[in-house]
């Protein structure tokens, strides 16, 4: 059956031909004169998308799209060109995907498709998210879904590992075969072969009978191996040999067993940096790394957090019998700046908890318990000498934050990249020198200016990334923006690295492609 498509008509030259170009692509549509009318009409209707062909500030777009879309129907939204912070004001009200009028319908009709196709993959997953990591992790598991290839997922615990490997296998021609769940970590050393890989009766004491393994079990479908890197070396052997030749011994046993088995492991450590310790075979690990993903931590995809929020709400006040009445602004935005070090479970859970003790009201931010509240950028302390609270805390803040995530960026990078040595320091902020001045908010480089050659109050954040790096000074004056800081910095990491873009972008913490996009934002060449 063709896919549904809901237009509103608040701009109707937009929405009547935006429906023409639908209806010959083959899709059905339905038109709708008024906002109001979008309850009733997808209960009819059950759209796959929604068009908004008004632009994103008429009322009650933003109830409409958070109660009736909850993020499971794609929405794609038509922009007025002097709209500001189009794609931002987007994120915010959950609207999957914003283009500004004026605009080809056959070009709609393309994007209508694209974000019809990606909710249907984050349905079938469970994976959701529109953030370009997120999409990429989406892409990945479609090409790797129909292969037999070993998967390595790499992510911090709560990013959803065992999410990714259940979408491989049911996106796989094994679907209908067993899915076998293993955490390496929480069985003991001496257990963990035998359940593995089975034993023999009598094989050790407590043995009264045969055994099989999870290998076994698994036969003709899949086996999640979480925690990988936390084997003994002698399972560790075990296990490339299940790999490289598709067979295994029992614990005692005597004879080859043939298994047809596909492997995804999950690490929440890197094992490139415990084969460098020893703990991770070579073989093994260059075994397992054949198709790699990379889960991101909550806090490299923020955007995502009110999509994740009000789908968790709408679970979860099914699942409980809650009516959900609304989160107010304020307390999304305590949300939105939590570090969340346990991702998207710790995420998930917190809202679990918030639906079922605020019932039949809207959640507040007093709903949020304290530790959250005061984790997150609102509440950073910024005590500079000097530097009038009321006038320059709120700014400083987002300094602050934003220092901090840098950081948090630099330890990611460090985990993750191949045996780079990185580090991520900050220097103590000096009073001993004049109270009031500028504020030296970044610096690139991996030496130290003594505090006394600080001419003014100043704090210091060291993100060198390599040796290599020169030195170079970032200051924060008052009126400068973040963005104007930013620019700033990264123009001193190309200066330092003479334009090198891997290493400026090591420097600074963040990914190539990153650094990449922000040069072009910022229209600045590697030569600084």
């Amino acid at each position: 059956m063709a896919d549904r498509i809901l237009i509103s008509m608040e701009d109707l030259e937009a929405a009547v031909r935006t429906n023409a170009a639908f209806e010959s692509a083959g899709y059905r549509t339905s038109m709708v004169s008024a906002l109001d009318d979008f309850r009733s009409a997808v209960r009819r209707a059950d759209p796959d998308l929604i068009l908004l062909t008004g632009g994103l500030r008429e009322p009650g777009l933003a109830r409409m799209v958070s109660e009736i879309a909850r993020g499971r129907v794609a929405t794609l939204g038509l922009a007025e060109p002097g709209e500001r912070d189009a794609a931002g004001l987007a994120r915010a009200l959950g609207v999957s995907e914003v283009m500004v009028k004026p605009v080809d319908p056959e070009e709609i009709v393309a994007a209508g498709k694209r974000l019809i196709e990606r909710k249907r993959l984050q349905r079938r997953t469970g994976i959701l998210g529109e953030d370009p990591l997120i999409r990429e992790v989406l892409g990945r598991i479609e090409l790797i879904a129909p292969v037999t290839s070993t998967v390595l997922v790499q992510g911090e615990s709560g990013t959803g590992k065992e999410l990714v490997a259940k979408a491989i296998h049911e996106m796989s021609p094994r679907r209908g075969k067993p899915f076998i769940a293993v955490n390496c970590a929480a069985i003991t050393e001496t257990l963990l072969e035998s359940e593995l890989f089975g034993h023999e009766k009598g094989s050790f004491t407590g043995a009264a009978e045969r055994r099989l393994g999870m290998f076994e079990l698994a036969d003709g479908g899949t086996i999640f191996l979480d925690e990988v890197g936390e084997m003994s070396p002698g399972t560790q052997v075990k296990l490339l040999r299940v790999l490289e030749e598709r067979e295994f011994f029992r614990v005692g046993g005597t004879q080859p067993i043939k298994v047809d088995v596909r492997v995804v492991a999950a690490t929440n450590r890197p094992l490139r940096a415990a084969m460098d310790q020893g703990t991770v075979r070579p073989d093994l690990y260059y075994r397992l790394n054949v198709l790699p993903i990379y889960l991101p931590p909550l806090r490299e995809r923020r955007g995502d957090i009110p999509l994740l929020v009000r789908d968790f709400i709408g679970q979860f006040s099914r699942i409980h019998d809650r009516p959900f009445r609304g989160i107010t602004a304020e307390a999304m935005r305590i949300l939105m700046e939590a570090p969340w070090p346990g991702n998207v479970r710790q995420l998930r859970n917190l809202i679990e908890s918030m639906v079922v003790l605020a019932p039949e009201r809207e959640i507040t931010a007093s709903d949020i318990p304290r530790e959250i509240r005061e984790s997150g950028l609102r509440n950073l302390p910024v005590l500079v000498p000097g530097v009038s609270r009321e006038v320059e805390g709120q700014e400083l803040r987002y300094i602050v934050q934003s220092l901090l995530d840098l950081r948090l960026q630099v330890e990611d990078l460090r985990r993750r990249m191949d045996g780079v040595p990185q580090r991520a320091e900050i220097v103590d902020v000096h009073e001993e020198h004049a109270p009031a001045g500028d504020v030296v908010v970044s610096r690139v480089g991996s030496r130290t200016t003594p505090a006394a050659a600080l001419p003014r109050e100043a704090a210091i954040v060291d993100v060198s990334a390599t040796p290599a790096a020169a030195g170079g000074a970032v200051v924060y004056e008052q009126g400068m923006k973040m963005a104007d800081v930013e620019r700033a910095a990264i123009a001193a990491a190309l200066k330092a690295t003479r334009g090198n873009r891997r290493r400026a972008a090591e420097a600074l913490g963040i990914g190539e492609r990153t650094l990449y996009r922000k040069l072009k934002e910022y229209h600045l060449e590697p030569g600084g």
